[in-house]
């Protein structure tokens, strides 16, 4: 019985800790960006590659590293992400000689790949 109960335990440890990859999801950010530009997600895939342009969510591009600076990672007021995003489009983009506001009101995504 023991050994049953300590292979239960084992297995469930080892689910805990390998659950298959799990994202942080963060979509409370992509609704707010889908919300506030609802132009660049007609011509454009709105997902984590908005701010994350690899596998690891560590990695962040340019204006995923611009919006990290305003607001925190953990934030869920919908007005305080959307204030953020706003904050944001007047940064230089790495496009030369445009923001991130410009490439957004063109449609476009807002960073480099």
């Amino acid at each position: 019985m023991r050994k049953l109960i300590a292979v239960a335990v084992a297995g469930l440890a080892f689910a805990a800790a390998f659950d298959g990859g799990s994202a942080e999801a963060r979509p409370k950010y992509k609704a707010g960006f889908e919300k506030k530009y609802p132009k660049v997600g007609e011509s454009n895939k709105i997902d984590c590659s908005v701010c994350h342009p690899g596998k690891e969510k560590k990695e962040k591009n340019n204006y995923g590293d611009a919006l990290g600076k305003v607001v925190g990672k953990n934030e869920a007021d919908e007005k305080k992400i959307e204030e953020a995003l706003g904050k944001i489009e007047s940064e230089k983009s790495a496009v030369e000689g445009k923001t991130f506001g410009d490439l957004l009101k063109d449609g476009k995504l807002p960073a480099s790949k």
